[in-house]
């Protein structure tokens, strides 16, 4: 029943995963989503999130921010990042998955999205057929409707755990 909701990996952060481990497999396009997933909500792109598209950039990854947020919170985070980015992007509609893998040259078996959402992030990425990557969010302070949203996600993360084991 929840199955449709889980992610295909559960990490504790975007900073751990093993990307050059995941371009040796042959995924060259990573779509992100920005908020809680990369810096905390609302914040610009601090040194750690900086660096890690510099070093993506460098192993050979093209990027794609995908966000809910309207233009301005976009474009301010991607002044310092400067890859593709999607605003506005009516997560979980596939259609903007889409649109990033064709700004990205990829496709369906060369592209994975990272998010921190279930709801959202990795139902639309599942739905539009990207292999996922679920993050733990970066910080607590959220708005009332996210908020509301992560109980509904402990369920489905106790049984995404139990399946898992």
């Amino acid at each position: 029943m929840f199955e449709t909701f889980f992610p295909d990996d559960f990490v504790a952060s975007t900073y751990v995963i093993p990307f050059e481990k995941l371009y040796e497999e042959g995924y060259r396009g990573l779509i992100f989503d920005i908020d809680n997933t990369l810096v905390p909500h609302g914040a610009p792109a601090d040194e750690r999130a900086k660096k890690l598209f510099t070093r993506l950039k460098e192993i050979g990854f093209d990027c794609c921010l995908l966000s809910n947020n309207q233009e301005s919170r976009v474009q301010m985070f991607n002044e310092e990042i400067q890859v593709h980015y999607i605003y506005d992007a009516h997560k979980p509609s596939v259609k903007n998955y889409q649109k990033a893998m064709e700004l990205m040259g990829t496709d369906l078996h060369s592209t994975i999205f990272i998010g921190d959402q279930l709801f959202t992030d990795v139902w639309g990425a599942k739905r539009a057929g990207i292999r996922t990557i679920l993050v733990k969010p970066i910080h607590p302070k959220e708005e009332i409707q996210i908020v509301l949203k992560r109980q509904l996600e402990k369920i489905v993360l106790y049984f995404y755990m139990r399946k898992k084991r």
